[in-house]
């Protein structure tokens, strides 16, 4: 099935870039076929088209961020301006400020007028020099925002809700016949969008990650009989986790959403390490263990996530009881590096894949395409519609090459 995007309309102006890419250009979801007959997606290629659709004189664009932070926002912002008023000639670039928030008048502040020497330095720090939040705002109002203000291209960068948001800004500037082009640039720390191989800041989470592992280890092992449990962010797939815990080599758990166990069998398996190495490494996704948590009572937070309860102090609390229960002595070190991890500023790689996106985000845009989000597969970027990504998650197969990793790195057992 090919998959085609919205596109506002034939481009008749003559791109001043001088390399492009075909719309009949199109990547397979799948590298790896077997001889069973072939039904498989296939997205636009992503990159610069040879007309645009926008005349980049008469063009102003805006970026939105919103969500939790991520290592890279401040990149994404920095070389979607460069792209734009660089490469194609864009002048007016604003930056809605505090998330979604900032397309309300009422709600929001003015927005940011992007300016090479705004932009300069920012990609230098971590979060984000438009701010954010989370939630949507009414999106009538917020169409008619951008309507008032002459902006013809839409960037939201942001996770699942963010994305739900951009497709109503989409459909209802579409039904009122408005040409605003809305792209997406995917966001997630916990690198769990489905057709995106790897989303912008997680390979530096788990550089961090792994850097709080090995001190974790070092507390761990100092004293006799030491667990050092860490909890790491993952709500519905343990990226973070496993990655941290092969990139560290000293991580004796590794527990993720994807792979559910028993917490006696667990705690057993515990004990048996403690007997034979008198210290032991727990590496935990936040996700992990939500139906032994009532916390968050069925609560949603403002986009629309359910809130979680936190795994980290239960499961301490048991291990601690557990030992206590076994008469064993134990000394006990929890951390929660959660903050710590997605606060900074993105690492080389994720610095590179964050301009790669934001480039082609601006190459969709100004040719024209609309209701859609940048994905990322076998070293391509595509042009995923927005309603196909919505509501989708990448997670880890428990028999697949990322867990059996992590399971040959641990010497855990496969299953507890």
């Amino acid at each position: 099935m090919h998959y085609q995007v919205t596109t506002l309309g034939k481009p008749w102006y003559p791109s001043p870039l001088n390399r492009f890419v075909r719309d009949d250009q199109y990547v397979p979801e799948r590298i790896i076929r077997g001889l069973e007959p072939l039904d498989e997606m296939l997205f636009e290629l992503a990159g610069p088209r040879a007309k645009l659709f926008f005349d980049p004189k008469q063009t102003r664009a805006g970026i939105v961020t919103c969500g939790g932070l991520c290592p890279g926002l401040n990149n994404i912002i920095r070389s979607l301006f460069n792209e734009l008023q660089h490469a194609y000639g864009v002048k007016e670039v604003l930056g809605f400020r505090g998330g979604y928030q900032g397309l309300d008048p009422k709600r929001g502040e003015e927005p940011l007028q992007l300016t090479p020497e705004l932009v300069k330095d920012i990609h230098r720090h971590g979060g984000t020099v438009l701010g954010t939040s989370r939630g949507m705002v009414d999106t009538s109002v917020a169409v008619e925002y951008l309507l008032q203000l002459g902006v013809n291209i839409l960037f939201t960068v942001g996770g699942d809700g963010t994305q739900r948001g951009a497709h109503e800004l989409h459909r209802i500037a579409r039904q009122r016949g408005q040409t605003l082009a809305v792209v997406g640039i995917p966001k997630t720390i916990d690198n769990d969008v489905a057709l995106v191989a790897r989303t912008f800041g997680f390979l530096t989470a788990v550089q961090e990650a792994s850097f709080v592992l090995d001190r974790a280890h070092s507390e761990a092992r100092s004293v006799k009989n030491g667990i050092a449990l860490v909890k790491v962010m993952g709500r519905h797939a343990g990226f973070i986790a496993a990655g941290a815990a092969v990139a560290s080599q000293d991580v004796n758990f590794c527990l993720i959403p994807e792979v559910p166990f028993r917490l006696e069998n667990f705690l057993i398996a515990l004990k048996r390490r403690i007997a034979e190495r008198s210290h032991a490494v727990i590496v935990v996704a936040e996700g992990v263990g939500q139906e032994w948590l009532n916390d968050a009572g069925g609560d949603r937070d403002a986009s629309g996530n359910a809130k979680l309860g936190d795994i980290g102090p239960f499961l301490r609390g048991n291990i601690e009881a557990y030992f206590k229960s076994e008469k064993i002595p134990i000394v006990m070190r929890y951390i929660d590096p959660s903050y710590f991890v997605r606060s900074g500023p993105a690492n080389s790689e994720d610095s590179i894949l964050c301009d790669l996106f934001a480039r082609n985000a601006v190459h969709a845009a100004m040719a024209g395409k609309t209701g859609l989000v940048i994905g990322f597969l076998h070293d391509e970027f595509i042009h995923v519609p927005m309603e196909l990504l919505v509501g989708c998650r990448k997670s880890i197969d428990p028999t697949g090459p990322v867990w059996l990793g992590v399971l040959a790195a641990t010497g855990q057992p496969e299953r507890f």
